[in-house]
């Protein structure tokens, strides 16, 4: 198989995953329903993730912070990725199963959103910030592979790609990401002029 071929067959796979998609159409009309609720009383939408997961989980927590279509008032939402400092003291002291749900506890409030990406659905700082979510009532959306994994049974809303392969659910994790964000951008946001 040639370079070229690869690309193709690569190219094809992604495109039949992303198609797919169309049988969570009901699940991600779901999620738009949960973020607008939860912006719109004030709450947030929190990320968290692991290697790519963990930049897509910035990614989108900048969508609904800056602008995603169109000019508009900013969205409360954050990434618990991104703070070098909490997430290696938190390692450190609490061990890196911790990283997120210590930082949940101390931000999280009920009406919030936590969404968690996982190619694999057994994160375990993932999983262990939902059960956390879970007791403070905060509500969950699970990114995840074909096989969902523990994440699987402690989400609110799961939203499982149709593959095995890692890159491809990530493609999948971005592609129902921005749905999400542009759905939830109609719903809540007027373009500023």
């Amino acid at each position: 198989m040639t370079d070229i071929d690869k690309i193709i067959d690569y190219v094809k796979t992604s495109a039949t995953v992303c198609g797919a998609l169309t049988e969570l159409a009901p699940k991600i009309a779901e999620a738009v329903e949960m973020w607008v609720d939860a912006i719109s009383k004030g709450g947030k939408v929190i990320f968290c993730g692991n290697g790519g997961s963990a930049a897509d989980a910035q990614h989108l927590a900048a969508e609904l912070m800056g602008r995603f279509r169109f000019d508009r008032d900013p969205m409360a939402a954050l990434s618990l990725t991104v703070d070098t400092s909490a997430l290696t003291a938190i390692g450190n002291d609490y061990g890196f199963e911790n990283v997120f749900s210590r930082q949940l506890r101390g931000i999280g409030r009920a009406g919030d959103v936590l969404v968690g990406m996982s190619t694999s659905g057994n994160s375990a700082n993932v999983v262990k910030a939902f059960e956390v979510a879970r007791e403070l009532g905060i509500r969950t959306i699970g990114l995840t592979g074909q096989a969902p994994g523990k994440m699987g049974e402690c989400s609110d809303i799961l939203l499982a790609m149709p593959s095995p392969t890692t890159s491809h659910i990530q493609e999948g994790h971005i592609v129902v990401g921005h749905l999400i964000c542009g759905l939830t951008e109609e719903r809540l946001c007027s373009p500023k002029v």
